[in-house]
């Protein structure tokens, strides 16, 4: 790279000149950051000053395009500095779903203040499973979205020192892993017709709207994606919504009731094992397509309050209007929009 008037440089100042090659480090390394994570900066809003780290990574469910919205509204809308992070084919440096073995950025878990993931059968590295692990010792909130209850999958001859938050993980005080040890559940099965049925929650009474911030001004959800069988969340977590499958994949159809209600969110507390503690709020909803509804994404953002112990900023109005466009991929495996960059999904 060639600057011409630097080689004039006789007639400028050593500041002048030292100045200006700093200032082009941090655009190469903001231009090299671009291709690995994006970042939303807070705009005016109660979440100003506050950091969310947004983490995609599930085959599905097209949380890498999900997410980056989701960051987009709580920046522009709430004041937060998000960072989107995503799993990337590091021979490409494509964004690709079904790469389990790398998310970059994780080390923005540091200095993090929430962490919204919606991640499915990761087996990433040590090293950065240290950063996760580092987050939920210290007991950070965090809000897990469909997949994530069985977000992490090491084979059986893995070596890693974090094979307990493992879906199906054995080991004593960590069974069934990350998901029903933090979030509460972990994977069980299709409750509604994969594909087939969507769900319907159900919100006149079984929510006990009055009772919770999170549910304030949430009104109406339906979304395309099928409930989720849930066998234990636990006496330490509160259901918020009760969801029951619909026989088709359009709001419209008529509900399942031959098919028993299911919790589709809640929230509890976890405990590290070093006896920190920490908000958990959990939905088995949250593909991009479930994200066309205002009201789930309401109810994700009035969570991040929540979660942050900033609840009296939540409104029965909460702003939740998407932020220039958004054309979700219906869910499935291996539909995913190929050869993106991270900077496509900005």
């Amino acid at each position: 790279m060639k600057f011409p008037f630097l080689s004039h440089s006789r007639h400028l100042s050593m500041p002048f000149i030292l100045t200006f090659l700093f200032a082009l480090g941090i655009s190469y390394c903001q231009a090299q950051h671009g291709e690995k994570w994006l970042e939303f900066k807070g705009e005016d809003g109660p979440g100003k000053g506050k950091k969310i780290v947004l983490i995609s990574g599930d085959d599905e469910y097209r949380s890498e395009e999900g997410l980056p919205m989701l960051g987009k509204i709580l920046a522009k809308h709430h004041g937060f500095d998000c960072t989107v992070l995503f799993p990337i084919d590091p021979s490409t440096n494509e964004v690709v779903p079904n790469y389990q073995k790398n998310i970059p950025g994780l080390s923005h878990l540091e200095t993090a203040d929430l962490v919204i993931m919606l991640i499915r059968f990761r087996e990433l590295p040590d090293e950065q499973m240290k950063h996760i692990d580092d987050y939920v010792q210290a007991g950070k909130p965090i809000i897990g979205l469909r997949t994530s209850t069985h977000a992490f999958n090491f084979g059986k001859e893995s070596k890693s020192s974090y094979s307990h938050y493992h879906w199906q993980s054995n080991k004593p005080g960590w069974e069934k892993g990350f998901g029903r040890r933090i979030l509460g559940e972990t994977w069980v099965a299709h409750h509604g017709n994969h594909g087939v049925e969507g769900t319907r929650a159900l919100l006149d009474g079984l929510a006990y709207e009055d009772k919770h911030p999170i549910l304030k001004g949430i009104k109406d959800i339906w979304v395309p994606s099928d409930v989720y069988t849930i066998k234990e969340i636990g006496d330490d977590a509160t259901v918020l919504v009760h969801g029951i499958p619909t026989e088709g994949m359009q709001a419209d159809t008529p509900l399942v009731w031959e098919k028993a209600l299911m919790p589709i969110a809640w929230h509890k507390t976890y405990t590290s094992d070093n006896g920190n503690q920490g908000k958990v709020f959990a939905s088995t909803m949250g593909s991009s397509v479930d994200l066309e509804s205002e009201d789930l994404r309401k109810l994700v953002v009035n969570a991040a309050y929540w979660c942050l112990d900033m609840e009296d900023e939540i409104t029965e109005s909460t702003k939740v209007d998407i932020v220039g466009d958004f054309q979700p991929t219906m869910f499935g495996f291996d539909n995913f929009r190929k050869g993106m960059k991270v900077s496509d999904f900005k």
